[in-house]
């Protein structure tokens, strides 16, 4: 009897998610507690929006197709905002993250629907 194992793409995606969630949480909290410098409401976003992150890559993991199209959202936002970054911006530094923000963007897309994913989404 074959089993529908999660496809390495898909577990390296909700890695980075959880990664990407987990860091968000952490510079939101920076931030917040950071009095002189910070920006509370910034702060308090950046923890929502990991503390959501973390969530979805669960989700990920146990391949619920909400959480696939959540995610699809975010890297198709992250996309068009390396891109805006990209011919707004100059720097090499500013260059480079958006580059890599797009690239990772994009490859995570990928992976999100090749046909062994598909298939684990599907159940």
């Amino acid at each position: 009897m074959a089993t529908n194992r999660r496809p390495f793409g898909v577990t390296l995606v909700a890695l980075i998610a959880w990664i990407s969630g987990a860091v968000a949480v952490i510079r939101g909290i920076v931030t917040v507690a950071n009095p002189p410098t910070s920006d509370d409401w910034s702060g308090w976003i950046g923890v929502a929006i990991g503390v959501v992150t973390v969530l979805v890559s669960f989700g990920l993991f146990g391949g619920n197709s909400a959480a696939r199209v959540l995610v699809t959202i975010v890297f198709v936002l992250d996309l068009v905002s390396a891109l805006i970054t990209l011919f707004t911006y100059f720097g090499p530094l500013v260059v480079l993250g958006a580059v890599v923000s797009a690239a990772l963007a994009v490859i995570g897309i990928l992976l999100l629907y090749t046909r062994r994913a598909n298939a684990f989404f599907r159940g």
